[in-house]
């Protein structure tokens, strides 16, 4: 990844490998948080995927397109496997691509009754075109609630834990950089902490390493080689700094039809 200078902007290569089908490629993208609002997506490049036979190029993907479907679908894994099984209340953190993304995966995983939402803008049109409600504060989502997304591109902490009750989850996708924060030194320290890559999240990410915990990367968890959800009471959350074999994994998807 090369950091833009005196800017929050980023150009990443992030190449990936899948064994079975073998599969390889990468995305090629540039993060750009300030692009929230405006006519440009914050993350905009392209996913490559290449002949694992003779290495020539097979498939060239958009990558914003790539990575809203996958970011949204490994937090509704993680919802799957570490959310009560009777969640009903979700609360939604943000309002842009991401949080549409993720209220439409996490509606196959759980059957919520009810769906709040809160952003710095925007959370009435989003409430609006998704049927869904939107309220005052963050604070106000996410009391009550039984599954938090925090999808809301803060640098620094936008949800804090003493808001949740005991056996909230919560997904956060943001803040994917050491000096960056999207939940509160609370949350992070009492919850139980899920990553989609535990060598990445540890380096990356600002909130996991805030928590100074032994985290649990959710493909164990998906593989049975270690435990979900412990308790009822348990707060579980799943950090996810998103890698490259979830875009490979779901660009060969696309490419299979």
């Amino acid at each position: 990844m090369i950091l833009i200078p005196q800017s929050t902007d980023a150009f990443a290569v992030m190449p990936g490998y899948l064994g079975k089908p073998k599969t390889f490629g990468a995305k090629i993208i540039t993060v750009y948080p300030g692009n929230h609002g405006t006519e440009f997506d914050s993350h905009q490049g392209a996913v490559l995927l290449f002949d694992s036979e003779n290495g020539s190029l097979s498939a060239l993907l958009d990558a914003t397109a790539i990575t809203t479907i996958r970011t949204a679908a490994v937090s509704a894994v993680a919802t799957r496997l570490l959310a009560r099984e009777h969640a009903s209340r979700l609360a939604i953190i943000g309002s842009g691509v991401q949080a549409g993304s993720h209220l439409a995966a996490l509606r196959h995983v759980r059957s919520f009754q009810e769906v709040r939402v809160w952003s710095p803008r925007n959370a009435p049109a989003f409430a609006q075109k998704h049927g869904v409600k939107a309220v005052a504060s963050a604070e106000q989502a996410a009391r009550g609630a039984d599954v938090v997304v925090v999808a809301a591109s803060s640098t620094t902490p936008i949800l804090e834990g003493h808001w949740l009750a005991p056996g909230t989850h919560v997904n956060a996708i943001g803040a994917t950089r050491p000096n960056w924060r999207e939940l509160d030194d609370q949350l992070v320290t009492t919850a139980r902490v899920f990553v989609d890559s535990r060598e990445a999240a540890t380096r990356e990410s600002g909130d996991v390493i805030a928590a100074k915990s032994e985290v649990t990367e959710i493909g164990a968890v998906v593989a049975g080689t270690a435990p979900g959800r412990r308790n009822e009471q348990e707060i579980t959350l799943f950090k996810s700094v998103g890698v490259a074999v979830e875009d490979v994994a779901a660009a060969a998807l696309v490419l299979r039809g």
